[in-house]
C-alpha cells in the first residue's frame, strides 16, 4: 500500500537546551532543519514568551513564517494544553473549556498548523463542542494516545463512537510511540541505580514488566476520573504483587520509584496502527535513548514503522525525546539524541 511518511521534530525535544539558554526558538528550528526533518511540531506555551499574546501580532507571525521559509520547514502539529484548572477554587465550566479549545485552534491556524494535539485529560464533550469550529478553521484535533492508554481498547471505543456519530473528519488519534515499549528505557533503570536502587529490586521490576509483556497488558478503561482509571490499570497489571516483592526484598525509596516508573511505559501490538489508520493523521515518535549505533532499546522502532508502511500512513512521524529528564543530574545532549533518532527513522522508512 502506498504511504507518504514524513519526518518532523517536536521542539519539546530541545527543552533542556532551550531552558539553559543554549537555544532560542529560532535555534530550535535551525537544529530541526539540520537533521533533514521537514516538519516542526510546536509547544507554543513552552517556547513563545508571554504566550499567547505574540501570536496575535503580525510582527511575530511574519518572523515565524520567515523562519519556516529560511529553514524549509512545514508546520506539522500544534500542541495544546487545556488548562481547565487555572483557578484555585474551581474547574472551568464546559463553555469556558470549549472557548479555550477554540482559542488554541485559532492560534494553531494563525501559525499555519492544520493539526492540533490535545491531551487524554481533555473531556470528550469539550472536543465534540469544538468540532464545528475546527472544521471552519481547517484544523484537525488529535487526541494523544499516550501510555498507559492504547488503541483497540474500551477507552478508545468511546471516542470512536463519537467520530461515527458526528461523522467528523476533524478529530482522530495521535499515537505516541511510548505505547510500543518492549522494555523499560535503560536511562530510567540507570537513573534508579544512581538514586540507590538495588540490583535485586531492579530485577523484580524488570521481570514484572517482562511478565506483563508476555501475558499482554490489561488495557486501561475509559473513566472521567483518570486517577482512578490509572490505579485500576496498575493493579490489573500486577502492581500489588510487584510492590509486595520489593518490600520483601527490603526495597528503598529508589526501588519504589523505579517500580512506579515502570507503569509509565506499555506495549501495544503494532497491528493497532493498521486497524486504526483511517483515524491517525500525526504521530509522536517518542524515544528515550538512542545509542551510537542508532538503536533504541525500549521503543520498537522498526516494527512500528513497518506497521505504518503496511497501513499506508500519510503523515509526519515527529521525534519526541523524553530521555533528558532522567539525565539532568549527569548531563543532557538533546541535539545529538534527536539527530540519531532522525537517522534511525530515515533508515527504517527507506528500508
Amino acid at each position: 500500500m502506498n504511504c507518504d511518511m514524513k519526518r518532523s521534530i517536536s521542539l519539546y525535544s530541545y527543552q533542556d537546551e532551550y531552558y539553559d539558554g543554549k537555544l532560542d526558538l529560532e535555534g530550535c528550528l535551525r537544529e530541526n532543519a539540520k537533521t533533514g526533518a521537514t516538519g516542526v511540531e510546536l509547544l507554543a506555551e513552552q517556547m513563545i514568551k508571554k504566550f499567547p499574546l505574540p501570536i496575535e501580532t503580525e510582527e511575530f507571525r511574519e518572523q515565524w513564517f520567515g523562519w519556516l521559509e529560511k529553514y524549509h520547514l512545514t508546520p506539522s502539529c500544534y500542541d495544546a494544553f487545556l488548562e481547565n484548572r487555572i483557578f484555585d477554587n474551581r474547574t472551568l465550566c464546559l463553555g469556558e473549556q470549549i472557548n479555550m479549545m477554540k482559542r488554541d485552534i485559532r492560534l494553531a491556524s494563525l501559525l499555519g498548523f492544520h493539526n492540533l494535539r490535545t491531551l487524554v485529560s481533555t473531556p470528550m464533550e469539550v472536543i465534540e463542542g469544538s468540532l464545528a469550529y475546527a472544521q471552519q478553521m481547517d484544523v484537525r484535533i488529535g487526541l494523544e494516545v499516550h501510555a498507559p492508554f492504547s488503541l483497540n481498547s474500551g477507552w478508545a471505543d468511546g471516542y470512536m463512537e463519537m467520530i461515527h456519530r458526528t461523522g467528523t473528519k476533524y478529530f482522530g488519534f495521535i499515537p505516541d510511540m511510548g505505547i510500543f515499549c518492549r522494555n523499560i528505557p535503560d536511562v530510567v533503570r540507570d537513573k534508579a541505580r544512581r538514586m540507590g536502587a538495588s540490583e535485586a529490586c531492579i530485577r523484580i521490576v524488570d521481570d514484572s514488566y517482562a511478565e506483563r509483556l508476555a501475558k499482554g497488558f490489561t488495557k486501561i478503561k475509559y473513566d472521567l476520573n483518570l486517577g482512578k482509571a490509572n490505579m485500576e490499570y496498575r493493579m490489573a497489571n500486577g502492581m500489588k504483587e510487584m510492590m509486595d516483592a520489593i518490600e520483601q526484598a527490603n526495597g528503598n525509596d529508589a526501588d519504589r520509584w523505579y517500580a512506579n516508573a515502570s507503569f509509565t511505559y506499555s506495549w501495544s501490538d503494532p497491528q493497532d496502527i493498521i486497524d486504526n489508520i483511517d483515524y491517525i493523521f500525526h504521530t509522536h515518535a517518542k524515544f528515550y535513548n538512542m545509542h551510537d549505533d542508532y538503536t533504541e532499546t525500549a521503543v520498537a522502532i522498526p516494527e512500528v514503522i513497518e506497521a505504518f508502511k503496511k497501513a499506508g500512513y500519510k503523515g509526519f512521524l515527529s521525534s519526541e525525546y523524553e530521555g533528558g529528564e532522567h539525565l539532568r543530574d549527569i548531563g543532557v545532549n538533546s541535539i545529538e539524541q534527536v539527530r540519531r533518532h532522525q537517522e534511525a527513522l530515515r533508515a527504517a522508512m527507506e528500508k
